[in-house]
């Protein structure tokens, strides 16, 4: 009987704990945007009952019991456990896990977990983008990334950026080599519309090393957006519109203090006064509020993201348009793009990719950036000068250069227009087991038109852009380019502790091209409408044409092998095969090894992962990359070079062809020997991440074209020249340090911040068949100011060292003599260091002035989210470059720097700033007083933003509904007296010397951002 009711019992409480069992739904979001999050794995913690949530990140889990832990967890996210009580719908947001060391990163030709990576590699993500919403994607990498220094080369409409990624290395071509999405792009970053990209990596170090003869300034791989599987359609808008301003105005006299100035100029100088009468001058005319006015910016992008189980799919559309801050009629810019992107698994076993960029600029400019410039005449032009006034003839006179800028830019007339499309489409199989073949053919097509249009005007008499016939130039270009890649990779775990991975592969690369110009004059009706070659109708001497053509071939080899044992010692090694059609027979093929290693500390048994440090490694690397950047065909002679020959019996002259630049036979590769070894960590429960380098990059066997060499060998005649060699060596090196903090403190607050500092100490080491090679114009008829000498920076400057001011004529007898320079030296004049002690101040006293290259660059970035708002701000700082202050003309009646306010008057009254006259002094010539300190911190953007919270949203299909406002290039702290301390024309021998710089404009933006 005892049994029988024991039996009962068990039967019952068995019952009833199966009675206990129900099931539990909810919808899964992210915590960033609120969309629900597809594909997320949901389990009963210690058991293999779990689902996966749908399109609509929505789940329903049977057989759970109350005290069950429901994991949550999704790659890139922050994984959450949740205790079952008696509820029976949970649902969960997961955050964005910004320190997951499993992140994978492009590293060319594959990918690799964060953690894994042995060389220097820098990222910047898509929140990162979304969050600065920058004009130019180059924008992106300024103070975000350690080692890299991105310049604007100017505020204009559409301007491109000067990116240096770990100095400059070489006086040819420094930019980075660009891979999108797999294939070399030569767009320019201005081309891409920043919402497409995905994540922004930057090579640094002998990691680029894959890329052989085309990686050795740094490699710059975009990625762009792609669907995600069993992702429902997402429509997505992002639009803005925005106000753009000046910073800064040049400090110039004003019509009273100009006039005023001017006489006492010429009285001592004993010539007449050109005012004698200076009451009701007032103000007069301000040039700058005259060129300068508010613009408009607007963008508006479009994108719709989805994916199925076997197909992802991203299509996106955008529009830019930008106004100039200088006649914004005549100066604008306006890209469209369009992308379409399409990801299929055919099989199991095969995928299919394809991606197509299209892209449009049309663009109009105006003379910015130049002697000339319409910046150069609205500093320069007499305030005295009344705005209407075209013809200059009868005015002060200014000297043959000078005009009205507002003239200049009514004058004004071009059209630029690119039409771009670009595309990849890619196979990957894995036909066996661990092994997987990729095919990738990528492409760029591009067809330019330009038109520009002088009219006929008179500025008045020996001004030299007076024109007395109008002329039209047409031009069209064409240019195309391919890759192809073909890549094994082999991957495998041999007994759990070693993880091998095996790339072999092959890149052909082929890019070709055609340009075609003409000019004619005698426009019809002198007028922009009718400026074609067709309709005008010159004869004569100045109606011009040419063309040109190119082909560009590299075939190339290459392998790695990367090995981790039990995922603490790592190694990686490189090794690719280059030939290219810019060298000889001779050279023509060149080889590129490299080699990385790294030790996770933090995976030895003697580590404490529960203390303050969590994750630790070591890493270093050394390798061998090449630049090919020269003109073609430097190891032949072509018949490119003019000359005159007498012919017949008549003996008649006859202009024909002859040699042009000298061959070299024995050209080779330029070499980037670069060496690294750097520390990452992550402490404090992974909240900071902080990662430090030193580096030492030598490019050796330079590529240089303006070595001198005997006139014997004819190198003065017209369009010949001294032919390229390899002929130079430039070291730099530094230390690089970023710090990043990420904290989530509940559901309501997080916060962020980020840190980089990164050193550089540039030097020619070896400059061969010459002692230095320089470039650099300062006014006119001077010497050049810039050189690359050995022991110096790369473009430093050369001039003379000042020594205050003459007060007297005693200092003046007791100085060396300054005739040379121009004129002998009277009280008040520059006194300038007899620096080799003869006597004598010639050129042999002049010396180095100042570098032009930052020895210092900083960032910092800062951000919150609190509740519904979202708040960022980025800076960024350029500390110890020097600028060479090259926009004021060297004409007597031109305007003046307010500066000469402080001038000599008399002794004891100045010992900075010498006296005015309008006769001859030596006071013009290039030294330290022309050079200022370029150093800078700017405030480059702080934006303020609310999402509207979903229950309202939702009522109307939204999904995420934000508004925010931002304000970019805020404030710039400096020193500087000029438009802007980023000036520079991006030369490495001539760089840093601003000519009347395009200022960055101030940006007042207002925008949405929508997701349906």
């Amino acid at each position: 009987m005892n049994r029988v009711l024991l039996l009962i019992l068990f039967c019952m409480l068995s019952f009833g704990i199966h009675a206990q069992t129900f099931s539990v739904s909810g919808t899964v979001s992210e915590d960033e945007t609120q969309m629900p999050l597809p594909g997320v794995n949901v389990v009963v913690k210690g058991t293999t009952n779990g689902v996966i949530t749908d399109f609509d990140g929505n789940y329903s889990i049977e057989n759970v019991s109350t005290g069950d832990v429901l994991v949550f967890s999704f790659i890139g996210y922050t994984s959450k456990e949740v205790t079952i009580t008696n509820q029976e719908s949970i649902d969960v947001i997961l955050a964005v896990d910004s320190q997951a060391l499993d992140e994978v990163l492009v590293i060319g030709y594959g990918e690799q977990r964060k953690r894994d990576i042995t060389g220097a590699v820098s990222n910047v993500g898509a929140e990162t983008i979304s969050k600065l919403e920058p004009v130019n994607a180059a924008q992106a990498l300024q103070g975000t990334t350690s080692g890299v220094n991105v310049t604007p080369t100017g505020g204009s409409p559409g301007a491109e950026s000067n990116i240096r990624i770990r100095g400059i290395s070489t006086n040819g071509q420094n930019k980075p080599l660009v891979i999108l999405d797999g294939f070399q792009y030569e767009g320019g970053l201005n081309s891409i519309n920043p919402q497409d990209i995905e994540n922004i990596t930057v090579l640094k170090d002998a990691q680029a090393a894959i890329y052989g003869t085309i990686g050795a300034n740094g490699v710059i791989l975009v990625t762009t957006k792609s669907g995600k599987k069993n992702q429902k359609a997402k429509v997505s808008y992002e639009g803005y519109t925005g106000i753009q301003e000046t910073t800064r105005k040049l400090p110039v006299l004003n019509a009273t203090e100009y006039a005023l100035i001017l006489n006492e100029s010429y009285a001592n100088a004993g010539q007449s006064l050109p005012f004698p009468n200076v009451n009701g001058l007032g103000a007069g005319t301000d040039w700058q509020d005259e060129v300068f006015q508010e613009a408009m910016v607007t963008s508006h992008n479009l994108s719709i993201v989805g994916g199925e189980e076997k197909i992802t799919y991203s299509i996106g559309a955008s529009n830019l348009k930008q106004e100039g801050i200088i006649s914004p009629e005549k100066s604008q810019f306006e890209r469209s793009t369009a992308k379409v992107t399409l990801n299929a698994d055919l099989t199991d076993k095969l995928n299919v990719q394809t991606k197509l960029f299209y892209n449009s600029t049309e663009s109009s400019t105006v003379n910015s950036f130049s002697l000339g410039s319409v910046l150069f005449n609205a500093a320069n032009i007499a305030p005295t000068i009344d705005p209407s006034v075209s013809n200059l003839d009868g005015q002060i006179n200014l000297g043959n250069e000078v005009v009205n800028p507002l003239t200049q830019l009514d004058n004004t007339y071009n059209k630029y227009i690119t039409n771009r499309l670009s595309g990849t489409v890619q196979a990957s199989l894995d036909y066996a087991t661990n092994l997987n073949l990729q095919a990738r053919l990528g492409f760029n097509t591009s067809n330019t038109k330009n038109r520009d249009f002088t009219p006929q005007f008179n500025y008045g008499t020996g001004k030299i852009y007076t024109n007395a016939n109008s002329s039209v130039t047409l031009g069209k270009i064409n240019d195309n380019d391919y890759t192809f890649d073909l890549f094994n990779t082999y991957e495998n775990t041999f007994g759990d502790d070693h993880d091998v991975t095996f790339l072999l592969g092959m890149t052909a690369y082929e890019t070709n091209g055609e340009g075609l110009y003409g000019s004619r004059t005698g426009v019809q009706a002198n007028s922009w409408e009718f400026a074609d070659l067709s309709s005008a109708n010159g004869t004569g001497e100045e109606q011009t044409n040419s063309s040109y053509s190119y082909k560009l071939r590299r075939l190339s080899y290459f392998g790695r092998i990367q090995y981790a044992f039990q995922d603490k010692y790592l190694l990686s090694a490189m090794l690719r095969r280059d030939s290219s059609t810019k060298f000889g027979p001779n050279n023509r093929v060149a080889y590129f090894p490299s080699a990385t290693a790294g030790w996770v500390i933090s995976e030895e048994n003697f580590f404490n992962e529960d203390g303050f440090l969590n994750f630790l490694k070591l890493r270093g690397s050394y390798g061998v990359l090449g630049n090919d950047q020269i003109p073609d065909f430097g190891y032949l002679a072509l018949l490119n070079g003019e000359a005159t020959y007498v012919l017949g019996q008549e003996q008649l002259l006859v202009n024909g062809r002859a040699l042009g630049q000298l061959a070299n036979p024995n050209l080779q590769w330029e070499e980037a020997k670069k060496f690294d070894v750097g520390l990452d960590a992550n402490f404090l429960d992974r909240k900071f991440e902080f990662t430090v380098d030193y580096f030492i990059n030598n490019r050796d066997n330079l590529l240089i074209s303006n070595i001198p060499v005997s006139g014997i060998y004819g190198v003065g005649a017209p369009a010949s020249g001294s032919p390229t060699i390899n002929a130079g060596s430039v070291r730099n090196a530094g230390w690089e340090f970023a710090l990043s903090y990420n904290n989530k403190f509940n559901d309501d607050f997080s916060l962020n911040a980020s840190f980089n500092l990164s050193t550089l100490e540039n030097e020619v080491t070896q400059v061969n068949g010459t002692n230095f090679i320089e470039d650099g114009n300062f006014g006119v008829g001077q010497p050049l100011i810039s050189r690359m000498e050995e022991g110096k920076p790369i473009g430093y400057f050369y001039g003379y060292q000042t020594d205050g001011i003459f007060q007297n004529q005693a200092e003046v007898d007791a100085h060396p003599s300054q005739l040379a320079l121009g004129a002998e030296a009277m009280p008040g004049d520059i006194r300038y260091r007899d620096l080799n002690g003869d006597g004598v101040i010639d050129n042999n006293d002049r010396t180095d002035l100042g570098n032009p290259i930052p020895e210092v660059t900083l960032g910092f970035n800062f951000g919150f989210n609190f509740k519904n708002f979202d708040f960022a701000t980025y800076m960024f700082s350029n500390l110890g470059n020097d600028i060479v202050r090259n926009y004021e003309r060297d004409q007597p009646n031109v305007n003046k720097m307010s500066y000469v306010l402080d001038r000599w008057t008399g002794a004891g009254t100045s010992n900075t700033v010498p006296r005015v006259s309008t006769a001859a002094t030596a006071n013009k010539v290039f030294s330290d007083f022309y050079i200022e300190d370029g150093s800078f911190a700017r405030i480059q953007t702080v934006s303020l933003g609310y999402t509207i919270p979903s229950e309202f949203t939702q009522k109307v299909s939204i999904d995420r509904f934000r508004v925010y406002g931002k304000v970019d290039n805020v404030y710039t702290f400096t020193e500087y007296s000029g438009y802007d301390p980023t000036a520079s024309t991006g030369a490495p021998i001539g760089g840093g010397i601003d000519l009347g710089f395009y200022p960055l404009p101030r940006t007042y933006m207002l925008g949405v951002n929508l997701e349906f």
